[in-house]
Order: C-alpha cells, then sequence, then structure tokens
C-alpha cells in the first residue's frame, strides 16, 4: 500500500505536512534527521548517598561493615574449633539432612560462613561507603604515554582517598583480621593428611628370633625347604591375615628367599647374612613401594613389574636396572634349635621408597 492509499489524517506529521504542501503545489521538502540512532544519552544525574551528606549514616555503615569481617573472624574460630573438637566418626541427626558427619557438616558451614562475612562485608563497603561518582572516560592506545600513566597513578591516589580505606580504620583493621585467619582454614586441614611417620617408617615386625614363616602353607620354612633357582615369600612369625594392620605390616615385613650357591654371592656382606646360600631380601621395591615377584634364576635378577626396575640378589640386591634409588635391604638370618629359618634382627634400614625422613 502507497501512502496514496493511506488517508491523510492517519499519515505521519512531517510526511503530512509534506504531503500537504505539495497538494497545494509547494515544494515538498525531506528533513533530515541528524541525530544518531545510537547517540550517547550521557550518565544521569548523580544522586548523593545517605552516607555521603551524613556522617552519622557512614559511621552506621562502617561499623556493620566491622561487624561483617568480625563475624568472619569469629567464623573462622568455630572451624578450628570445630576441627578440633568433633571426632571423624561422630554421626549427629540434623534435620532435614539426616544423620550427618559432625566434622564436615560443621567445617562446611563454619568455612561458607568465613568466606560469606568477608564477601558481604566487601560489598557493603563498596556500595555505602566507596565513591560511587561514574566517570567516563575515552580509549586511549595500549601503550600508554607518560601522561596517561601519571593519570592511572592519580586515579589510583584518588581512588585510595575515595574508598575510606586510610581515614576509615576500623574497616580496614576488622578486613586484615578477617584475611590473615581465613588462610588457617587451610593450614589445619593439614592434619588429614595423617600423623607424622615417626620411626613407623624404619621399623618392621622383624625381630631376633621370630621364625620365617612361608605365605602359602603359613608353616616354618626350614633350609631344605628353600632349593636352588625357588622363590618362596615370607613373612614374621605372629602375623595374621585376619590382623586388623596385616595390609600395614606385611607392606614392610614381605620378604622374598631364594637360595644362591654360596660361590656365585658377589657381595660380602650379603653372604655373611645369608645361611648356606639362602639370602632374604625385602620383597618391596625402593622405587614406589610395588611388591617385586619375577625371578631370573639364572642371572639370579629380580624385577619389579610396576616400572620394571631389576635387583641383582647375587651382588646385594643392587639396582641394575630401572628407577629404583637404591638396593633391596636384606635381613640377617640363621637357624634355630628346631631347625626353622630365624630372623637375627630387623632391617638395617627402613624398606621400600624413598622418604622424607630416610637419614
Amino acid at each position: 500500500m502507497s501512502s496514496q492509499d493511506i488517508p491523510e489524517e492517519n499519515l505521519p506529521a512531517e510526511q503530512g505536512a509534506a504531503h500537504g504542501a505539495a497538494g497545494h503545489g509547494g515544494t515538498a521538502v525531506a528533513q533530515r534527521v541528524d541525530e544518531d540512532p545510537f547517540h550517547d544519552p550521557g550518565l544521569p544525574a548523580h544522586k548523593p548517598r545517605i552516607q555521603d551528606i551524613d556522617e552519622r549514616a557512614a559511621k552506621r555503615s562502617e561499623r556493620t561493615v566491622a561487624l561483617l569481617f568480625t563475624l568472619s573472624m569469629a567464623a573462622t574460630v568455630a572451624f578450628i574449633a570445630c576441627f578440633v573438637a568433633f571426632p571423624v566418626d561422630k554421626l549427629v541427626y540434623i534435620w532435614p539432612f539426616g544423620r550427618v558427619s559432625a566434622l564436615n557438616f560443621s567445617l562446611g558451614w563454619t568455612l561458607g560462613a568465613a568466606l560469606f562475612f568477608i564477601g558481604a562485608g566487601a560489598v557493603h563497603w563498596a556500595r555505602t561507603l566507596m565513591s560511587d561518582v561514574e566517570v567516563a572516560d575515552d580509549r586511549h592506545p595500549i601503550a600508554a604515554s607518560p601522561e596517561v600513566k601519571a593519570k592511572v597513578l592519580a586515579d589510583l591516589a584518588a581512588g585510595n582517598e575515595e574508598s575510606g580505606f586510610g581515614r576509615r580504620k576500623l574497616v580496614r583493621n576488622t578486613m586484615f583480621g578477617a584475611l590473615a585467619l581465613v588462610p588457617l582454614t587451610g593450614v589445619v586441614l593439614l592434619r588429614d593428611l595423617g600423623p607424622l611417620p615417626e620411626r613407623k617408617l624404619r621399623e618392621t615386625l622383624w625381630d631376633k628370633g621370630k621364625q620365617l614363616i612361608n605365605m602359602n602353607t603359613h608353616e616354618p620354612l626350614r633350609p631344605e625347604d628353600i632349593t636352588v633357582g625357588s622363590l618362596v615369600f615370607a613373612m614374621p612369625e605372629g602375623l595374621k591375615h585376619d590382623d586388623h594392620d596385616f595390609q600395614i605390616q606385611i607392606g614392610k615385613a614381605a620378604l622374598m628367599i631364594v637360595r644362591i650357591q654360596p660361590e656365585d654371592i658377589k657381595d660380602k656382606r650379603e653372604l655373611e647374612w645369608s645361611h648356606d646360600g639362602i639370602v632374604a631380601f625385602s620383597k618391596i621395591c625402593t622405587h614406589v613401594g610395588c611388591p617385586i615377584s619375577l625371578y631370573e634364576q639364572q642371572t639370579h635378577h629380580v624385577l619389579c613389574p610396576c616400572h620394571q626396575s631389576t635387583f641383582d640378589l647375587s651382588d646385594g640386591a643392587r639396582v641394575i636396572f630401572g628407577p629404583a634409588g637404591h638396593p633391596l635391604p636384606q635381613l640377617r638370618i640363621g637357624v634355630n634349635a628346631e631347625g626353622n629359618l630365624e630372623a637375627l634382627g630387623d632391617f638395617d634400614e627402613p624398606v621400600g621408597a624413598s622418604f622424607w625422613e630416610r637419614g
């Protein structure tokens, strides 16, 4: 439909005027709109907040911010107290969650509260005490000129002054306190890495007089049970599979026993600590603690299946290949009055992988 088909009273004013002028023989001149449809309307007029004009209101906001930061500090202290007070296995009923871990529940709420109050205090500080005057600035090249750098420094100084960071000492000090205490929540959690090893990694169940028990038959081992070329696994006398700490103890005390012709043993101490060519070495690899189970009887080499560390059992179990850092510890053995193999002491060094306390 063209403009001729539209009733004149329904035409826009400008078009109607032009149409009317043309209808009366005048010259219709189209008006040009110079206004940019994306024209920036500018910033609205600044309306001061009550804190900007009333120092008593500003003081109330300052105390509110300080209260929020103080609550954060209290929540952090509560976090530490809960971490110490609640045992790991304590369960409590809390509606509507049901039975939950008292430790996890309390730690979650107190840490969440500590972080929330810091955030709420910062937001309330920014909304009520920091300057809210909007400033429009033209874009500038990325490479700042000396004048721009000077302006930035001046703006930083002005922002610092407007934030009241220097004047609002109560807000500043409580904020520092809250931020300083929150990291303590992470420090105390380091306790869950476990207790210090003390001497637990240096000592095993082996002791003078303890018999070597075959891990398959659970019978004491006798020298005639060990033949040249065979590999036998042993554990200390008294250790039972149903013991609550069996896995921990066997992870340190597991033995592999081989018999080598005495003339084939190259290491002097190994020969002295053996019995008639029967040698006992830790089964735990000195790389990352995997159990060693592959034995090559011609070369007397044992191979760790995890990372292929290879040890020569005829030469003090020294490392001949792979990432292991030191030889397998040897257990000095002998024969008791009953003719059974027995330990003559504990390992002279920690078994398994190297650790930070190894001296």
